[in-house]
């Protein structure tokens, strides 16, 4: 099956760039020139978007934003490609439930292999087999990718949902932060500790008022509580 991707990016030098790369690899690409293209296109679920951050109409912080809270589309993986390399900017795409940040410039075969590891993470089994984990009122589906907290489905994205199955099938357990990583981002990619944190806070988020079933264990890791 040929994977689609959606760049966003409002300079047409670099869209022709990526498309010409991308297209080499033999991947369908469309392109959009600004935020509000960029939610239009989104609608058509491509299996992947490129996002650019300053842009006009809306800005990419403001696209994604947009993406997660969608029905649909929060499960698109999203990779920010910009010239903002500020470490806030970083945890504030990461927060907003990017994949990946990568700044600009960079190496063409490097971004490749980063779209590529998102690829095969996307189509790998899922992290603790099949069939339904349950965390008090938390059901976690490893078959379907759904979760239901208080008997109600809420949207997760691939990397929360792995994260959260990986605490959940191991409840009790403390894992560490780098066995976070290693489990759920591989090793195939550069992803800094921080990219657990900001996952972990926004899975709290969404599981509201049983956010504290997820518990910090200072200087370790995270653990799931019974």
């Amino acid at each position: 099956m040929t994977r689609r991707i959606l760049i966003v990016d409002d300079e047409q030098d670099i869209l022709a760039l990526l498309r010409y790369n991308l297209q080499r690899e033999g991947y369908e690409v469309q392109a959009a020139i600004d935020g509000r293209q960029a939610i239009e296109q989104a609608r058509g679920l491509p299996d992947l978007i490129l996002l650019d951050i300053l842009m006009p109409e809306m800005d990419g912080f403001e696209v994604a934003r947009r993406l997660k809270q969608g029905s649909t589309t929060s499960r698109i993986p999203v990779l920010f490609l910009t010239a903002r390399a500020g470490e806030i900017d970083e945890v504030v795409g990461l927060e907003l439930g990017a994949e990946d940040y990568i700044v600009k410039p960079v190496s063409m075969p490097k971004l490749l292999a980063r779209i590529r590891a998102v690829f095969r993470r996307l189509e790998g089994p899922p992290v603790i087999g099949s069939g339904v984990i349950r965390l008090g009122p938390i059901e976690i589906d490893t078959a379907s990718y759904v979760v239901r907290v208080d008997a109600h489905e809420v949207p997760f994205t691939k990397k929360e949902f792995d994260l959260l199955a990986q605490l959940a099938s191991r409840s009790g357990s403390v894992l560490t932060r780098e066995a976070l990583l290693d489990s759920v981002w591989g090793n195939d990619i550069h992803i800094i500790d921080r990219t657990v944190d900001v996952h972990i806070r926004r899975i709290r988020e969404k599981l509201g008022k049983h956010a504290d079933i997820i518990e910090t264990v200072k200087g370790v890791g995270y653990r799931a509580r019974s």
